[in-house]
């Protein structure tokens, strides 16, 4: 399994002290945050895209080439990627280019955003995102494998011999997840095309979260891409650590109370009770997320969500030494017990570029027997 961070950026009042940092700290602080996600062990750092206040990562390629320049291990995604307002073409050459500087380490996450003005913003019809969502993504998909697109559509000008430049490293496009919350029609799209399931798993109770992950891993099998078992599915995960639970709970409070997405709603209490939000020690993160397995099956990658709701900086850097040091590691361990070995492993650039090198030798073979 890969473990990893993931960020919406947003720049939110600290409510223990009322100062809201700065854009500019904000992004720094983002950056120092991945760096530090690498330096404790972790495998992926990624950033959402927003395009409007309190967030600041209207371009996410940006920030991860600048992160890709000081990393050598850490996977690179994006925790949304607008399929529905930004135009395939960009994202296409965005990321192969950001692919290539990187070394591979690069992977995309597509989603329809939380924000329902973007779509305006850009030229779209909120009531066609869906549309918007299968369509572009079906010319991204084609754009990374094809050289040469001849290619019409609804919702942007029609393609003539193009070819999207650069192409991506070693003819491998990279790995698309999915991201929905609650949108079958998207688990759909990540089943047919045998890509990878993300639910961000943060506001929503198990019993939703598992209707989800099942729904596409039924119909990844269905569309002949393995076992259901064997679909690739991502899970988010929200926490706050100190090594006393009382002092994660008495520290927390305040954030919590105020964060912009559910404060001044129901209790702390009341939702981790009800959501896989953790606030405690880093023994209750660990038996939480182990226990994610119950309802997702085994999986392939787990993002947690640490930085948002005005936590400074140098918190949120000691919580990443308490997941990297005390959780981390025993989630490694405990997740891979009874893992079957036919449940593949967290793709990455290597592993898809030993598939299709087998894939490629497979033919060849069979070729050559007829």
């Amino acid at each position: 399994m890969q473990f990893g961070i993931f960020t919406v950026g947003d720049v939110t009042m600290d409510p223990t002290t009322g100062r809201t940092p700065t854009e500019h700290e904000r992004i720094k602080a983002m950056t120092a945050i991945a760096l530090k996600a690498e330096e404790v062990g972790l495998d992926v750092f990624a950033t959402g895209e927003h395009h409007n206040p309190p967030f600041v990562p209207s371009s996410p390629t940006t920030m991860l080439g600048w992160i890709a320049a000081r990393t050598e291990r850490l996977v690179l995604s994006t925790s949304t990627t607008l399929i529905t307002t930004n135009d395939p073409v960009k994202i296409a050459e965005d990321f192969a280019m950001l692919q290539h500087l990187a070394g591979g380490r690069v992977d995309v996450m597509m989603g329809r955003g939380n924000t329902g003005p973007v779509y305006p913003w850009f030229g779209q019809d909120i009531r066609q995102g869906i549309p918007l969502a299968i369509e572009n993504y079906a010319l991204l998909h084609r754009l990374w494998r094809e050289d040469v697109v001849d290619w019409s559509g609804r919702f942007r000008s029609p393609l003539q011999g193009f070819t999207s430049t650069p192409r991506p490293l070693d003819d491998v496009p990279p790995f698309v997840w999915h991201g929905s919350i609650r949108s079958p029609e998207i688990a759909e799209q990540a089943a047919y095309y045998g890509d990878g399931f993300f639910h961000n798993n943060i506001f929503w109770p198990a019993d939703h979260t598992k209707r989800m992950v099942e729904l596409y891993r039924t119909r990844y099998a269905h569309y002949g891409h393995g076992t259901p078992e064997q679909a690739i599915v991502g899970l988010g995960g929200q926490v706050f650590m100190r090594k006393n639970s009382q002092d994660a709970v008495r520290e927390f409070r305040p954030y919590f109370d105020n964060a912009p997405v559910y404060g001044h709603g129901p209790s702390m209490e009341d939702f981790t009770d009800q959501t896989p939000l953790t606030v405690g020690s880093p023994q209750q993160v660990i038996e939480k997320t182990l226990g994610f397995r119950e309802y997702a099956g085994d999986y392939q990658r787990q993002l947690f969500l640490m930085d948002h709701a005005g936590l400074p900086l140098k918190t949120v850097l000691e919580q990443l030494d308490l997941l990297g040091e005390e959780v981390v590691p025993v989630l490694r361990e405990e997740f891979a017990k009874g893992r079957p070995a036919d449940v593949p492993e967290a793709p990455t650039h290597a592993s898809l570029v030993a598939r299709r090198d087998a894939r490629a030798l497979e033919g060849k073979e069979k070729e050559a027997a007829k």
